[in-house]
């Protein structure tokens, strides 16, 4: 690997967490089916599309729906979670965010989002964050959910950077496993025992600088 030349982020967990949102929208969802979903549940849906979630979830509370219903239920948890989403602020924007992007900009390093949320731009303008990112590949841009490299591949071309002078930035195994499938070096953000397969993993962006991005060129 030459010197690091763009960082692509993941959303949800890396930037802003938007975790707890999801979690409140799918349990009024369990709730209005009369079942409860847990904390200890949701741990199941983290990195997962939204039909398969449905599915994980429509297993706990053993209820039986067809397609149909599945697609309104689904485009109601996603209703649910955006009545949320559009009350976001600055304020919600993990620790050490802006500092970090605004440093990767200082040395000329290229940012593009990398995320499997179709409500992407919608927070990223929530946060007033979109000026950073010189692309963004999100849900509505993707065909292939992570583990599968297609969102970080398609951030490298449009930045028009190679794979190997990336670094991505996950909070999900499934992410850091697409960031490893698409050639790209890793930053693991969250626990070691979780995202031990990254070259590097740290607690946030608040942990992150020149120094440790350096590191990764090997």
């Amino acid at each position: 690997m030459g010197k690091v030349k763009a960082c692509l982020f993941d959303l949800d967990g890396v930037i802003v967490d938007t975790a707890k949102y999801h979690y409140i929208a799918w349990k009024e969802l369990a709730n209005e089916m009369g079942f409860d979903f847990t904390l200890e549940d949701n741990e199941r849906l983290k990195g997962v599309s939204r039909m398969t979630s449905l599915d994980i979830l429509l297993s706990i509370g053993q209820v039986e729906k067809s397609e149909e219903e599945k697609v309104a239920l689904a485009t109601k948890k996603n209703e649910n979670y955006l009545t949320y989403i559009l009350k976001m602020g600055p304020e919600e924007i993990l620790p050490g965010t802006k500092e970090f992007l605004e440093l990767l900009q200082k040395e000329n390093i290229k940012i593009a989002l990398g995320s499997a949320s179709k409500n992407a731009m919608l927070i990223l303008e929530r946060l007033k964050l979109t000026s950073y990112f010189e692309a963004i590949i999100d849900g509505t841009s993707v065909a292939k959910a992570k583990p599968d490299p297609e969102v970080f591949i398609k951030g490298a071309e449009a930045l028009g950077v190679q794979a190997e002078d990336c670094v991505v930035f996950e909070d999900a195994e499934a992410g850091v496993e697409a960031a490893l499938a698409g050639g790209m070096k890793c930053v693991g953000i969250g626990k070691e025992d979780v995202l031990g397969k990254a070259h590097l993993v740290v607690d946030g962006l608040h942990k992150m600088s020149m120094q440790k991005l350096g590191l990764l060129n090997d």
